[in-house]
Formats: C-alpha cells, sequence, structure tokens
C-alpha cells in the first residue's frame, strides 16, 4: 500500500496538479491538506473519475483536510474529541480493511509571541492526548500531514537562523518528540535519507531552487505499521511545476 500526504495550498488551484500526480504515483491513500473549499465545492466527482473515493471537512479560504483513497473509507469521523475547534484540521477514517488513517493539519502558530502559537501548542496536547487513546485501539494506526513542525535541525535548512521562531522552536519540537514518545514512528527517519530532505518550500526567495527549505509534513507510524514500512520518500517533482503549491508529497510504502 502506497500512503502519502500533501498539504495542495488551495485544491481549486491546484486540482490538475493533484489529478496528474495521482496518475503518475499511483498512491492507494492520499491524506491533503489545505484544501480551502467548503464540503459543497469538493471536487469528490472529478476525483471519483481518476479511481478515487473521498471523504472531506472543509471551510471557505482556510484550512481543509480531505482523505482519498481507492478503496471504501469506513468509520470517517471529524476533529480531535474533547477539543471544541472550528476550524477544520482533522480528518479520520479506516481504508484497506483495517488500518485507522488520521489526516492532520497542524495550526502554523504565526509567531512564538501570538495568541495562534499557544493555540497551537493546546492543538498539539489534545490531538497527543487523543492518539494516546487510539492507538491501543488501533494496533495499524497512521497519523499523517502538515504538522508544521520542524523535528530535528537536519529538518531545517538553516538551523540557527530558525531556532526559536515558529516552526522550529523548542516547545514545537517538544511537542513532536511527545507524539514520537507514544509509540509512533517517523516513517521518513526509518531509512538513511539525502542531506536537505524538505518538504515546504517559502515562494519567495527563490527558495526551492536554492533548496532553503523545511521538512514539516510527516507520516507517524504506528509500531505495527512501522515494521512494514519499506520506504518513505519525498515526490519533489510536484513543487518544481508552475504554480505549485509550496510543499511536496511525502509517500511511505507499506508491505500489507
Amino acid at each position: 500500500m502506497k500512503i502519502a500526504t500533501w498539504n495542495v495550498n488551495s485544491l481549486k488551484v491546484r486540482l490538475p496538479h493533484l489529478a496528474d500526480w495521482l496518475r503518475a504515483a499511483q498512491p492507494d491513500v492520499v491524506c491533503l491538506q489545505e484544501t480551502k473549499l467548503e464540503d459543497a465545492n469538493f471536487p469528490a466527482d472529478a476525483l471519483e473519475e481518476i479511481g478515487y473515493r473521498s471523504a472531506f471537512s472543509g471551510q471557505k479560504t482556510y484550512n481543509g483536510v480531505a482523505i482519498i483513497a481507492r478503496g471504501a473509507l469506513a468509520h470517517v469521523a471529524h476533529g480531535i474529541p474533547e477539543f471544541a475547534d472550528d476550524q477544520k484540521r482533522v480528518l479520520s477514517a479506516t481504508v484497506d480493511g483495517g488500518t485507522r488513517v488520521v489526516c492532520a493539519y497542524v495550526p502554523n502558530g504565526q509567531s512564538i509571541d501570538s495568541d495562534k502559537y499557544r493555540y497551537k501548542l493546546r492543538w498539539l496536547a489534545a490531538f497527543e492526548r487523543w492518539l494516546a487513546a487510539e492507538l491501543p485501539r488501533h494496533s495499524r494506526l497512521v497519523a499523517l500531514g502538515d504538522f508544521n513542525i520542524a523535528p530535528e535541525p537536519r529538518d531545517v535548512h538553516d538551523p540557527a537562523l530558525w531556532e526559536g521562531q515558529v516552526l522550529f522552536s523548542e516547545p514545537e519540537r517538544e511537542a513532536f518528540g511527545r507524539l514520537l514518545e507514544l509509540g509512533l514512528k517517523d516513517g521518513f527517519r526509518l531509512f538513511p535519507q539525502p542531506e536537505k530532505s524538505f518538504t515546504w518550500w517559502d515562494y519567495r526567495m527563490n527558495a526551492f531552487k536554492r533548496k532553503m527549505g523545511l521538512r514539516i509534513d510527516h507520516i507517524l507510524l504506528s509500531p505495527a505499521l512501522a515494521e512494514r514500512c519499506t520506504a518513505c520518500t519525498i515526490d519533489l517533482a510536484p513543487r518544481a511545476r508552475e504554480r505549485p503549491s509550496d510543499h511536496a508529497p511525502v509517500i511511505a510504502e507499506l508491505d500489507m
């Protein structure tokens, strides 16, 4: 099974890119973030023509998550239980006869002295508590998406420049570490990887061509799925297109 995550940064704009990528990469399950579409406008019919069923949770202009899959999507659930939030950031579904997929768009945080940063840390704490309860219920669980956290210095093009800033502050990295302490495994780090492996690049300063990026999109696997993971890669091709998302897809291959 090939399972992927991609922050498309507006599905309305990026639908042709997504359609081309689905045909080329042939993933079985894809989690999308920043769809930026109300549910009534989600292109479910267009994706079904390509062979993908959809579950989605969206809002106008901001946020929005979706799970698309070749097979059935069962037991679809929205949000983080016991965490009241109007923002559409989490969607869960069961695929492939028992794999629980959690699609997450973690808040950006804006800046470390902002209310949005404090919201991000509260959100992450609620996400951690919820996953701690979900993992015993689902031995085959994968939480993937745009986490808006670079976990380690090697995940940042210039760690000294980014230290203490949002996306690479110590409280954020500690929150990510607590997710791993639950038993989840960072799929990308299960394998040797090239240096300067990033998933997001600012549109400014020609950052993509200059390799000035961060690895903030992740695939976190339960121990049972980590044992079945045979590869985890970043696909740079969509980021090199004209008018791309500022993120690249991340793909894990599982021997199921």
